[in-house]
């Protein structure tokens, strides 16, 4: 999400792991980007126990309250309609399931908490106190229920960290954190991470303290392990560049706009790499140091952060956005690469060249590779709708 004209970026990611054993998570992070009113809403949800009964409480809370709030209703309201509206378990006689809520919108943050540990605003190289209205809510349980309600405008910088209680109470009954590892000292260590690397982004920044977490359980964690992390930041671009022109006149172009492209660059397709390097006059290089039997290797060229072969790699890529597939854990190739580059990455410009590939006219090549404009399209419609990213579309 872009605010405003000083282009300010809204990047918002989360990293998870289960308890031990577990394979179903009892913790659901979900996030909604509403582009009418430049606005984004994530939950996250911690339902009671784990595996199966509380991932459906907590699916079910994370889904009410993101509808809730984005219709703006009532977040006292909100939270009593979740509260009594949970199922109840046979065994503790309780509905229960904690949320964290963060709403931001036009340079304004609204932060609702129950009963997940405190967020962390982090500005300046250090974590900032926000005042916290503490609202009692009505409940038909015997328990107390509370909610926190912080609100303020952010700054280009900030970063907003919160996690569900797997992080702060990982460690638990060790030597080292016989209470746990505890909220402070995981804000802390937030902290010296965005110390050490100032530019590190929001999925970097919940994936190191979810496992610093894991660490500290002996990486068999007692718990579900969640950390969101908003960050808000000039936008980073990426241009991929796919597929010949529809005739040879717009070879210059296509050239032109990869040298003077101010952000990352990618070029998928054979064919394409060969008419930037001709109207470029730079050598494509080939790399097989990371062989892969399925997808054809990378090749390097000055001024190109990376290339790649076209359509077989793209489809792998639609692949791995589709199962939300870490690209830390896959194979190094070249589908995983430019996963990675995407993921890192909030403004996507898909150039996209018409012209038709006689290659992919062959019936033998699988069906599922499909025409290169509409493959592009599948992938720019996940990268909206589950990545939350911005996208743009060219066709030459």
């Amino acid at each position: 999400m872009i605010n405003n004209e000083n282009s300010e970026f809204v990047e918002i990611d989360h990293h998870q792991g289960f308890k031990h054993k577990q394979i179903v998570g009892g913790d659901v992070f979900l996030s909604q980007k509403f582009k009418e009113d430049n606005r984004i809403v994530s939950v996250l949800s911690d339902g009671l126990g784990s595996g199966i009964k509380a991932n459906v409480l907590a699916n079910l809370t994370s889904t009410m309250a993101l509808n809730f709030i984005a219709n703006n209703k009532n977040i006292v309201k909100t939270a009593e309609t979740i509260m009594h509206t949970l199922p109840v378990c046979k065994v503790r006689k309780i509905s229960y399931s904690t949320f964290t809520i963060v709403d931001v919108s036009n340079n304004r943050a609204r932060i609702i908490e129950y009963d997940n540990p405190p967020f962390a605003l982090i500005r300046d190289n250090k974590i900032v106190k926000i005042e916290t209205e503490t609202i009692n809510l009505k409940s038909n349980k015997k328990r107390r229920s509370i909610l926190r309600y912080s609100e303020f405008d952010t700054q280009l910088g900030d970063r907003i960290v919160f996690f569900s209680d797997g992080v702060s109470q990982s460690g638990i009954g060790t030597s080292r954190f016989p209470l746990g590892w505890g909220s402070e000292s995981a804000c802390d260590y937030s902290l010296s991470l965005i110390q050490n690397n100032t530019n590190i982004s929001a999925r970097e920044l919940a994936q190191c303290i979810v496992n610093k977490a894991y660490s500290n359980d002996g990486y068999k964690p007692k718990d579900d392990i969640t950390c969101g992390v908003v960050y808000f930041r000039h936008p980073r671009k990426i241009m991929i560049l796919t597929g010949p022109p529809i005739n040879t006149e717009k070879d210059k172009e296509i050239a032109k706009m990869i040298s003077e492209y101010s952000g990352k660059k990618i070029i998928c397709g054979g064919t394409t790499a060969k008419i930037v390097s001709r109207e470029l006059s730079q050598k494509v290089s080939v790399d097989i140091a990371d062989f892969d039997p399925e997808i054809p290797p990378c090749s390097f060229m000055h001024g190109v952060d990376l290339i790649t072969e076209g359509t077989i790699t793209l489809n792998k890529l639609l692949e791995h956005l589709e199962k939300n597939a870490n690209p830390h854990l896959l194979p190094k190739n070249a589908s995983a690469k430019i996963l990675n580059h995407i993921l890192d990455s909030d403004i996507i410009e898909f150039v996209v060249g018409t012209k038709i590939n006689e290659a992919h006219q062959d019936p033998n090549i699988p069906f599922e590779l499909g025409i290169r404009r509409n493959l592009i399209k599948n992938i720019i419609k996940i990268l909206e709708s589950k990545y939350l990213k911005t996208t743009t579309l060219k066709f030459v």
